[in-house]
């Protein structure tokens, strides 16, 4: 809550984020990539080639209009993200059966742990 708050998501917003469970799939062909965020009410896709800046909008969730750049740091895919908020992006790895999502924006940190199931 404090990082969406933080990130400039409204009051209610957050509210109904607290309660969902979202649903990721990841589908990757060599360097590209596509992402899944689903939940009940929204999904929100991104696709993205490694190493290539792409304008990325985040709909359905704060709405932004950014420059995006994601790139292997070893094991983990690391996304940064330029627009009004500074130091904002997310870092995704694996370990065993979860998937790891780390949202930073200018200080604030947000993790979430998704269990495989398939």
């Amino acid at each position: 809550s404090t990082y969406l708050g933080h990130a400039g998501i409204d009051f209610a917003t957050r509210k109904v984020a607290s309660m969902l469970k979202p649903r990721k799939v990841i589908k990757q062909d060599g360097d590209n990539f596509h992402f899944q965020t689903i939940t009940t009410l929204k999904t929100y896709e991104c696709s993205f080639k490694i190493g290539e800046e792409f304008e990325e909008v985040t709909k359905g969730m704060d709405n932004r209009l950014c420059q995006s750049v994601v790139n292997w740091d070893n094991d983990k895919l690391v996304c940064v993200q330029k627009g009004e908020k500074k130091n904002r992006g997310w870092t995704h790895w694996v370990q065993g059966n979860e998937l790891h999502l780390e949202l930073k924006c200018e200080g604030k940190v947000c993790k979430q742990v998704f269990k495989r199931i398939q």
